[in-house]
């Protein structure tokens, strides 16, 4: 009898229902995160990629750009190192024709001392030493600045170096060739200062022609 009372009295455990816990997190969520897992790493790996197409873009056109500034400092420096080679050249040229047209005007009183001692009657007299003496003087001067003679008598006559008074035949001096100096001409450093003035030879004179019949003279 107490017994079943006590049977009757005890709970169902079965007949309690289960609370879930708010707190827990469903199974179903796993799988959606593994897909979030998967896309953030395909999406890293496409900014990886692109960062290295215009990382190498960048470089290719750095090269480029390298190469073209070398090649305009190189063709720069070469402009300058002509330009300073022209600029010496013409400061030698400078030099060397800077006393030039001195040495131009004082030759007409080089000429004027040959003439004199040409035309001395007396070569031992004090006074045609003494005019030598300065003539030797100016000679060595202008032998100091590179100036040169020019010695035209008995030369092929060339238009360069010489210039031509007259013309004038000759049973000695062949043709075209120079007969008579004038006046000296010179050079200084190897180019033409003064052209030698001279009197060219036409070769020998043609006889008169026997064949012409005089004209007869009447009244």
């Amino acid at each position: 009898m107490f017994s079943k009372k006590k049977k009757d009295t005890e709970p169902d455990a079965a007949a309690t229902p289960v609370t879930p816990d708010p707190t827990a997190t469903p199974d179903t969520d796993a799988p959606t995160n593994e897909a979030d897992d998967v896309a953030p790493t395909e999406s890293a790996d496409a900014v990886e990629t692109d960062a290295s197409d215009e990382s190498a873009t960048t470089t290719t056109s750095g090269n480029e750009e390298l190469l073209t500034l070398k090649d305009r400092y190189t063709r720069l420096m070469a402009d300058f190192d002509n330009f300073r080679k022209r600029q010496l050249r013409e400061r030698e040229e400078w030099v060397k024709r800077a006393n030039e047209d001195l040495l131009s005007d004082l030759l007409p009183v080089l000429d004027h001392l040959e003439l004199a001692l040409a035309q001395a009657a007396d070569p031992d007299s004090p006074f045609v030493v003494g005019v030598q003496m300065v003539y030797d003087q100016f000679i060595a001067l202008l032998d100091r600045y590179d100036m040169v003679p020019l010695d035209a008598l008995g030369e092929p006559f060339d238009p360069t170096y010489h210039e031509a008074l007259a013309q004038a035949s000759s049973d000695t001096v062949p043709a075209d060739v120079v007969m008579e100096q004038y006046r000296r001409g010179w050079l200084l450093k190897g180019r033409l200062l003064r052209p030698a003035q001279v009197i060219v030879s036409s070769g020998a004179a043609e006889p008169a022609s026997d064949d012409a019949e005089p004209s007869d003279v009447t009244d």
